[in-house]
């Protein structure tokens, strides 16, 4: 199968393409340098061109407190640019696998959110993507939209890379938010899905995301057990950090569709340290 994934260069696109190439397919990888999303003739050029049976979208505006301030910037890659693809792959027959996100939600539930549950984005991140997935399911109802958590893993910056730093840094103790529940999820356990996705032509709405659920409090102590690393973590809340963009307080993702769970974030968390130890400075 020849696969095209866009974002190449991000942490999450490029294990898509690794796999990509592991499963016998022909693959093509373009980082936002070879192929701007937002660009609807180039999209177009590029998909006629190249002609993939399947296109897997890792594209992104990741800077969720730099969207609040630059909305119409991010909703051009998350949106828009999520709408040209879509629209450029149902063009020529290919089938899109969309990646968006739990913060499409407000927080306010009490259990899992499942695909059918009503979205509600509370930040200018949030509303982009959730704009992107309309954009998706517009163009064409065979495309896929995989809701996903918290991603972390080698070649970018992520929750993993961010603590280890102020950690390192920080002295005795370090206050992380309790207000904050999700599930972390590891690039190397969803790029395999994401592709199989793309293989059997999945459609409709899906959330996957690691197993389990944790407060971004709980993971940083999970995050410097690993390291090796004796600080304290003490609580704190959004409001307290006064953050730009709001967060969903529980943006933790179930399934009502019949998809396989992830491994678990603890799993995750060590495949991440055993596959990149230099990460966690061993």
């Amino acid at each position: 199968m020849r696969v095209l994934v866009a974002g190449a260069g991000g942490m999450l696109g490029a294990d898509v393409v690794a796999v990509a190439g592991s499963r016998g397919h022909e693959c093509f990888g373009l980082a936002r340098g070879e192929l701007d999303v937002t660009d609807e003739h180039a999209v177009e050029a590029t998909i006629a061109r190249l002609a993939p049976e399947a296109i897997v979208n890792c594209a992104a505006w990741t800077d969720v407190e730099g969207a609040e301030s630059l909305e119409p910037a991010a909703l051009a890659v998350n949106g828009t640019g999520a709408g040209n693809l879509a629209r450029a792959a149902a063009a020529v027959g290919a089938h899109l696998v969309q990646v968006s996100t739990d913060y499409v939600f407000d927080g306010t539930a009490t259990r899992p959110y499942v695909e059918s549950d009503p979205t509600n984005a509370l930040s200018a991140y949030g509303r982009t993507k959730l704009a992107g997935e309309g954009e998706v399911i517009a163009a064409s109802r065979e495309h896929a939209v995989v809701r996903t958590a918290w991603l972390f893993g080698p070649g970018g910056k992520n929750f993993v890379t961010t603590m280890l730093r102020l950690g390192a840094g920080a002295g005795d103790e370090l206050a992380v938010v309790t207000d904050e529940v999700g599930c972390p999820t590891y690039t190397g356990h969803l790029a395999p899905r994401l592709v199989e996705f793309a293989e059997r032509r999945a459609a409709g709405v899906f959330h996957l995301a690691g197993a389990g659920h944790c407060s971004r409090n709980a993971f940083a102590k999970a995050i410097f057990e690993a390291a090796g690393l004796h600080l304290r973590v003490t609580e704190t809340t959004q409001a307290q950090l006064a953050m730009a963009a709001p967060r969903p307080p529980w943006s933790v993702l179930g399934s009502e569709r019949d998809v396989e769970p992830l491994p678990s974030w603890h799993d995750g968390l060590a495949a991440y340290r055993a596959r990149a130890p230099e990460v966690f400075g061993q």
